[in-house]
């Protein structure tokens, strides 16, 4: 048994037991949960606090599972190297050298945007670019590698440039909004001219409660969409449909729900440069950067990793637990949970849902029953919304258009500030505190954010302090 087991188990040791429905809403469960904690995850559920509070396994994660939840963590967050041995084959380009160096503790590693304009050095950012008539460009493919092994050109580099707005809330309480606008540097082949790209960034997602999403029960996700029409709040929310492997299915994961899994054979692939299976050939297939590549001595005749290690990975992501929400017991959250409410926020950040009685499956077919039958609170629906022209990116993912986002789940958010440093968020990072984010809705998030905006100083904050509690 790991450290993390240990804190949780001490944990429990010392919680109360909770019976019947709380103030909450809560589905009665007998689990053990420390006074002023409410779960979120079922039994996938933890009670931690610190900078690990992502990074947890389940409690349920034992034996043989526990051995390989070891080694995808291992893996998640080991850096690769260039060489082609156990541990290697990044690059030549890539945009991460570990799962875990974008997603530090499983959450957001500090986005580069924010130390500058030009080259920051690593980056902890993936850069979608598109001709603006959609299509892809042929030295480049959908990401640029702005990362590469040494004697190697990467791709290009991102350039950052913000502009401040001032605004103003009715009751006079000021409040800015950065808008970023991003340029591209040093083409590694010919240079792309503006009027002619479109460039959207995108930070890293928390990889909280991945395993309970890939789980949930699509017939829930579905009556939602087909119930999710509230004219006088002008929301709609839809489901977006990925055909991956030849199977059409209900789109989850990523900031659009442009994919059916989490993608972990794609990250190994197109964000770390690691061949695999599913993945054979280098993302950089036909550039300069394969002979630069042989120049250094690397080789292109294997797979640089296997599918049963990628599984591994997987089960990792899947088997994180939860962190509970804190605090809920609080007046200035309770609070706050009312103005949630109030402003219609729960409309989209849905509190409760359910897990299919199977649970979930991984990529290599490792079933993961312990994540079935289980009531879950997210705080999304994981449909797609239209946010309006300020979040428009012009970057569509299969049925979601550039201003189209899937609801964030907002389960462990107050805690994304002790795991990893920060408070940006939104896809691109552009909100420096939940303030801010609010702010950004726009579409089908503008009569909620109105209703924000209208509150009393108060009680706005209030509405922040139970973001916090999640």
């Amino acid at each position: 048994m790991n450290v993390k087991s240990i804190a949780i188990l001490i944990l429990l040791s010392s919680s109360l037991l909770l019976a019947g429905c709380n103030d909450d809403g809560l589905d009665a469960l007998s689990v053990e949960i420390p006074e002023g904690y409410a779960l979120s995850a079922g039994t996938s559920t933890n009670f931690l606090n610190s900078s690990v509070a992502y990074d947890a396994e389940a409690s349920w994660v034992s034996g043989e599972y526990l051995t390989r939840f070891v080694r995808g963590d291992r893996l998640y967050d080991d850096v690769r190297t260039s060489a082609n041995s156990d541990g290697g084959g990044l690059g030549p380009v890539y945009a991460g050298y570990s799962c875990g160096s974008c997603h530090r503790n499983a959450g957001r590693t500090r986005p580069g945007t924010w130390e500058g304009s030009g080259d920051y050095g690593f980056s902890a950012m993936l850069v979608y670019i598109t001709r603006k008539n959609g299509a892809q460009f042929r030295d480049y493919g959908r990401v640029l590698h702005d990362q590469s092994i040494y004697g190697v050109q990467a791709e290009g580099k991102l350039k950052v440039d913000w502009h401040f707005e001032q605004f103003s809330f009715p009751d006079g309480e000021p409040y800015e909004l950065a808008r970023p606008e991003y340029t591209i540097t040093d083409w590694y082949a010919d240079e792309i001219a503006p009027e002619d790209l479109f460039c959207t960034v995108r930070v890293p997602l928390r990889h909280v409660g991945m395993g309970q999403m890939m789980a949930l029960d699509p017939n829930e996700i579905e009556q939602l969409a087909a119930q999710s029409n509230y004219p006088e709040w002008g929301i709609s929310g839809r489901c977006n449909y990925i055909t991956e492997r030849g199977v059409r299915q209900l789109g989850l994961s990523g900031n659009k729900a442009q994919h059916a899994d989490l993608t972990v054979e794609l990250g190994f692939s197109s964000d770390m440069g690691v061949t695999n299976s599913r993945y054979p050939e280098e993302i950089c297939e036909g550039q300069i950067q394969m002979s630069q590549g042989s120049m250094m001595g690397l080789t292109y005749d294997q797979l640089d990793i296997s599918t049963e290690d990628m599984e591994n990975v997987d089960l990792y992501m899947q088997s994180l637990s939860v962190p509970a929400r804190r605090d809920i017991n609080d007046p200035q959250v309770r609070k706050g949970e009312a103005a949630f409410y109030e402003a219609g926020c729960h409309l989209c950040h849905v509190t409760t849902l359910h897990t299919r009685p199977r649970g979930s499956v991984l990529l290599a077919g490792t079933q993961l029953p312990w994540l079935g039958n289980q009531t879950i609170h997210p705080y999304s629906d994981f449909l797609l919304h239209d946010m309006g022209e300020g979040l428009n990116d012009n970057y569509p993912s299969g049925l979601a258009a550039g201003n189209e986002w899937r609801t964030t789940p907002l389960w462990g958010i107050g805690l994304q500030e002790r795991v990893n440093g920060h408070t940006y968020f939104l896809h691109d990072g552009r909100a420096r505190n939940f303030v801010e984010a609010i702010m950004w809705h726009g579409g089908e998030g503008e009569a909620s954010k109105n209703k924000f905006k209208n509150m009393t100083s108060d009680k706005r904050q209030a509405l922040v302090r139970f973001l916090q509690s999640l």
